[in-house]
């Protein structure tokens, strides 16, 4: 019964991706869909007010420079916002504008897609930067994402150097996919009881005949589009653990295939449009494989309890219940640990700094790889980015020279690989490092020891995969925290982004070679497989002594 839970979400979500990466890929290709009418005027609205050719198309560079000229001008608007918000409108509370760094921070956490939240939503910003700058940002953000990804599928399913517009990929998913989705989401949500409201905070008397503060607001809206986007980021501090948020098991369970269907239902998309559907599933395998050796590991770590709380005289038969929601549970809590850093989301319903060790390890471990279906289109593309990697190394023990698509890989490709790849791992641990050796980074810490490193880990491993779920333990509200993970965040996820591109367009520009009795096939098991270790075994020799220092070390010592 336990366990029921668990299945019925997943057997959800594979009923879902496949009609829902069907017309994300006729969303990609400009192919006729029932809603065109409708949208069709709302997009050549929007083309041309901001005078959009949406016949010109773009070369990768241009793309980028697409990507990062828009990204940078909503930075700049939303950061006004913040700093001045206490002189907007929508602003019953009366909220101050934000602090620089904390505003710094929070601008480029949205930006990138990585929702990571030094404040607390309910009492630091308005109605009005919530729907502004946070809820705008979720939808843009997200679509940056998948606009990158949609390009990229582009250039290495094709022979064309030229990727599509991003100003109308960017708008095309937002009008026909994001919006109509999270507009289905947000009505569900509001059966289950989360509010949508402009109105302020309200003083109610508890039944205990006490006063108490309830804090109201455009919740419902920001949930649908939180997890569609795979964004994360909350209205409340306590973010989906917090009963206005995800009041009922039904929320849990919309907000669980919400963070998973659109990275799901991507794979199949590329495979239709590589017109090659085994090769997607081979793809989509390889995630599904590390998404699930994951999920138990959470489940049962938390199941065994802890023997810290145990000692202390609490009954552990029903599990480590700290910092969970009862009306959760362990397997609840598991699966939405496991999908919301698999998929990059960073939502949490439960306190990632209360997980035992090992359980604590899965979310960190996801997060390191950041391949286990990702966020918007950021797991599918580093995970082709391991199989071209992949390709490479079963041509070198062979002595073949390595193909993918069609595609002779080459020098040129595998550097960029390899610089992409390094990447992440530097960003992580260079700056958790100085974290641990600059008082200023060491005065947030709140527990001492093994504990205390994978609190510093988590939060630079959570803005380096663009993820944004936190240990919460951590006293980041600070200079030097705010500046740091910016930092982190920003290059997490533009460099990966701008390499990747000019790998597809690399790859686009080559001839394609014909199919033999001699190509190496990477649209079955075998390849399935080998990627799925290649994968792990870079993933250990680069993250293992970390994790040695952090969550291995406490889980010896906790249970020995």
């Amino acid at each position: 019964m336990e366990w029921l839970q668990i299945i019925i979400t997943l057997v959800l979500f594979m009923l879902i991706i496949v009609p829902l990466g069907k017309y994300l890929y006729k969303i990609a290709n400009f192919h006729k869909t029932l809603g065109d009418k409708f949208f069709n005027k709302i997009d050549n609205f929007i083309y041309k007010v901001c005078k959009i050719n949406k016949d010109e198309e773009m070369n990768w560079k241009e793309y980028v420079i697409s990507i990062i000229a828009v990204n940078a001008v909503m930075v700049f608007l939303g950061y006004i916002i913040l700093r001045t918000q206490n002189l907007n409108i929508l602003n019953p509370n009366k909220v101050g504008g934000m602090e620089q760094s904390l505003s710094f921070n929070t601008i480029i956490s949205f930006m990138t897609n990585t929702n990571l939240q030094d404040y607390s939503g309910e009492s630091g910003l308005s109605h009005f930067s919530q729907m502004t700058v946070i809820i705008f940002m979720m939808f843009t953000s997200a679509a940056t994402g998948y606009a990158a990804a949609i390009a990229f599928m582009r250039a290495i399913t094709g022979s064309k150097k030229k990727l599509g517009n991003f100003f109308v990929d960017l708008v095309r998913i937002i009008t026909r996919v994001l919006m109509p989705l999270a507009l289905v989401v947000s009505i569900v949500l509001v059966t289950q009881g989360v509010p949508q409201t402009l109105s302020g905070t309200r003083t109610v008397t508890t039944i205990e005949g006490k006063m108490q503060d309830i804090a109201l607001g455009p919740v419902a809206s920001l949930e649908s589009i939180k997890h569609l986007g795979t964004n994360g980021g909350g209205f409340f501090g306590a973010n989906s653990s917090h009963p206005f948020e995800n009041p009922t098991p039904i929320s849990n369970l919309i907000e669980i295939l919400s963070m998973m269907i659109l990275p799901g239902a991507l794979v199949y998309t590329f495979g239709l449009m590589l017109k090659n559907k085994k090769q997607a599933w081979a793809i989509f395998y390889a995630m599904a494989t590390l998404f699930l050796i994951a999920l138990p590991i959470s489940y049962y770590a938390e199941k065994a309890g802890n023997p810290m709380l145990a000692q202390s005289g609490l009954n552990q038969l029903m599990g480590n219940m700290e910092g969970k929601e009862v009306r959760f549970g362990i397997e609840q809590s598991a699966l939405f640990t496991t999908v919301t850093t698999a998929f990059t989301t960073g939502s949490v319903n439960n306190m990632h700094d209360s997980l035992t060790p090992l359980g604590g390890a899965v979310p960190l471990i996801n997060m390191m790889l950041n391949v286990v279906f990702g966020g918007k289109g950021v797991g599918f593309m580093n995970m082709i980015m391991y199989a071209i990697l992949t390709v490479f190394l079963c041509g070198l023990m062979v002595g073949r020279t390595p193909e993918f698509l069609s595609k002779k890989i080459e020098g040129k490709e595998i550097k960029l690989i390899a610089l992409a790849i390094i990447i992440h791992p530097f960003l992580i641990l260079m700056f958790s490092a100085l974290a641990l050796i600059v008082p200023q980074g060491g005065s947030g810490i709140s527990n001492p020891g093994f504990h205390g490193l994978t609190q510093v880990l988590y939060q630079f491993t959570s803005s380096a995969a663009n993820n944004g779920s936190g240990f919460e333990g951590l006293a980041d509200n600070n200079i030097f925290w705010n500046t740091a993970a910016g930092i982190v965040m920003f290059y997490g996820r533009y460099l990966s982004m701008i390499i990747l591109l000019a790998v597809a367009s690399s790859l686009a520009s080559k001839r394609t070679i014909p199919v033999s009795a001699s190509t190496f096939r990477t649209d079955n098991a075998m390849f399935t497989i080998t990627l799925v270790f290649i994968v792990l075994i870079i993933g250990a020799l680069t993250f293992l002594p970390a994790l040695a220092l952090g969550p291995i070390a406490e889980h010896l010592t906790l249970w020995h």
